[in-house]
């Protein structure tokens, strides 16, 4: 199995930053892509960010150029980041974790708030 534990997330105001991180433990040997998703209430859970274990990334328009994932893959976990700049009231979710197993399935870390207001 996969466990995920996000951290970072909080209360900012437009135009500030945050840093979200995502520890992946357990069986990571299994991971390939991961992904940073975000869920508005009352909307669907949407990719944000995405990063394949080549470290090759995609983006959904609305961050691009704002936002940044990257990944560090250590002996025994991996660790993915994502770097938000530029905030928007629009960013304001909850905010995933995703992680692509060879075990089948995505395993999901507990979320993380993401609040952007003045």
């Amino acid at each position: 199995q996969v466990q995920l534990v996000e951290s970072g997330g909080g209360l900012v105001q437009p135009g500030g930053s945050l840093s979200l991180s995502c520890a992946a433990s357990g069986s990571i040997a299994s991971i390939y892509n991961m992904g940073w998703y975000r869920q508005s209430p009352g909307k669907q859970r949407e990719l944000v960010a995405a990063i394949t274990s080549l470290g090759s990334t995609n983006y959904v328009d609305s961050v691009k150029a704002r936002f940044t994932i990257s990944r560090n893959n250590a002996k025994n976990t991996v660790t993915v980041y994502l770097q938000m700049i530029s905030l928007k009231p629009e960013d304001t979710a909850t905010y995933y974790c995703g992680a692509d197993t060879t075990l089948g399935g995505r395993r999901w870390g507990q979320g993380t708030q993401v609040t952007v207001s003045s």
